[in-house]
């Protein structure tokens, strides 16, 4: 126990020495990193990289995308990975039973924040093959019976393509629209359902617009019909209140680098009574149940069952703090810009998530202006493309609008100071644009642009 100590307090200050003392990335001996080396390059006049260059490291308010890990996950999972090493599934030594025991306890961690039990877990790489688990697998285990599936227009790419995969295996499926406010109608999804609706899935919280849906009613809407409830919960774990009981859901996916854990881990919650089955998506040795083979990343799983136990711990807090902070920034921006739009219900959201759309101004130049800000335009899975977000199309956001939005994540670790720094430079960005843009003129001269017909010359 105090070697570990000692080479973790090592392991520390050696990372510690780096990153306060050198300047430049130093080349390492595989080829991706050597490949990121090249392509970073840091200096007392600032950062480039890709081409872009900033004064310094930007300021991160992208925490839907991922959130740094809390330094007690950190601390929590050390020794797993120096001195605790074993096989969670090797059961003849004590290395595979110390990390078994602490497969287990992370399990009840993870169960005691959404009111279920340790039984119900199983442990996957993340939310999006939680959600393949879950849409696919309920699907295929019912295919003689059950051939059609519910979910929105708003979920995260993997449910919608997940359901898109199951179309072209011939089964069906309603994409509910949502109401300008994101919110999905309870009276649709009534009418929606059929005899033969294997699966209704509908996200918690949304990834991009933050909106919340009335989990409670969609629940037992499911419970009346008795048709299985999924939600994809990535984004409401640790952050609102969540209890698989009243929420009356059978499947829900959990992801743990959104709650200040580490990347490449996640969880499924599967309700056991009434019981749900679901066909693996991976075959191999039977670990989870049968439902997801492949060794347990023990160093990974005991991080987010840390970060669960500490989410409900601080809960409270974080939401009191991040819902002043969330208030400091849209009414910064407000105060001295007109135009500007929350996208989304301003009532049923999560305060973390503020989506914002800028009249007048063009959507890239102002990401492109914003170096300093780590910010992004939507979902992390679809930035690399310029289309406007699929999300905010189906609440009916014009396309101009669409491509003007933005997405300010803020977390347990963002301070005012960042907050401040973050509206001065998103209010001197947009002023700057709409100096350029003769849109913004007409405006203000009192010409309504969507009377104009334009012509084609």
């Amino acid at each position: 126990m105090a070697s570990s100590k000692l080479l973790a307090s090592a392991l520390r200050q050696t990372l510690l020495s780096k990153f306060t003392t050198t300047h430049h990335v130093r080349p390492l001996s595989t080829a991706a990193a050597a490949a990121v080396a090249a392509d970073y390059h840091e200096d007392t006049d600032g950062i480039t990289m890709k081409g872009v260059k900033i004064s310094g490291r930007p300021l991160y308010l992208d925490v839907q995308a991922t959130s740094p890990v809390d330094p007690r996950v950190l601390d929590a999972m050390l020794p797993f990975y120096l001195s605790r090493y074993g096989n969670p599934h090797s059961r003849t030594h004590l290395f595979g039973w110390e990390s078994e025991n602490a497969v287990e306890a992370a399990r009840s961690q993870v169960a005691s924040l959404i009111g279920a039990s340790p039984k119900e877990i199983i442990f996957t790489s993340g939310a999006t093959e939680s959600n393949n688990i879950s849409v696919k697998g309920v699907l295929h285990f019912y295919k003689d019976k059950k051939r059609h599936v519910i979910t929105t227009q708003t979920e995260h790419k993997c449910v919608l393509d997940s359901c898109r995969h199951l179309q072209q295996e011939g089964f069906e499926v309603t994409y509910l629209p949502v109401k300008s406010d994101g919110i999905i109608d309870l009276d649709q999804l009534r009418s929606a359902i059929r005899p033969d609706t294997g699966l209704v899935s509908v996200m918690a919280v949304n990834n991009e617009i933050g909106v919340i849906q009335p989990m409670e009613e969609i629940g037992q809407i499911c419970k009346e019909f008795n048709v299985p409830f999924h939600t994809d919960a990535a984004q409401a774990l640790g952050k609102i209140p969540v209890d698989v009981e009243k929420w009356n859901v059978s499947l829900m996916s959990l992801s743990g680098h959104k709650i200040y854990g580490p990347k490449g881990v996640g969880a499924l919650y599967l309700r056991r009574r009434p019981r749900i089955r679901v066909e693996p998506q991976m075959n191999g040795g039977g670990q989870e149940r049968g439902l997801r083979s492949g060794t347990v990343p023990t160093p990974l799983v005991v991080g987010m069952g840390a970060a669960c136990e500490l989410a409900q711990m601080e809960m409270q807090y974080d939401e009191k703090r991040i819902k002043s902070l969330q208030e400091r920034l849209l009414n910064g921006v407000r105060e001295k810009l007109d135009g500007v739009v929350v996208n989304g219900s301003e009532e049923r959201r999560y305060a973390g998530n503020l989506n914002l759309s800028f009249a007048y101004v063009e959507g890239e130049s102002l990401l492109m202006g914003l170096k300093e800000v780590a910010v992004s335009s939507g979902s992390a899975c679809t930035s690399a493309s310029l289309e406007p977000s699929y999300v905010l199309r189906a609440l009916g956001v014009d396309e101009d609008m669409a491509h003007t939005s933005i997405r300010f994540g803020i977390g347990r670790f963002t301070t005012e100071a960042e907050i401040d720094r973050a509206v001065a430079l998103t209010v001197h960005q947009v002023e700057k644009l709409r100096e350029m843009s003769p849109l913004y003129e007409m405006v203000k001269e009192g010409i309504n642009i969507k009377d104009i017909q334009w012509s084609q010359h």
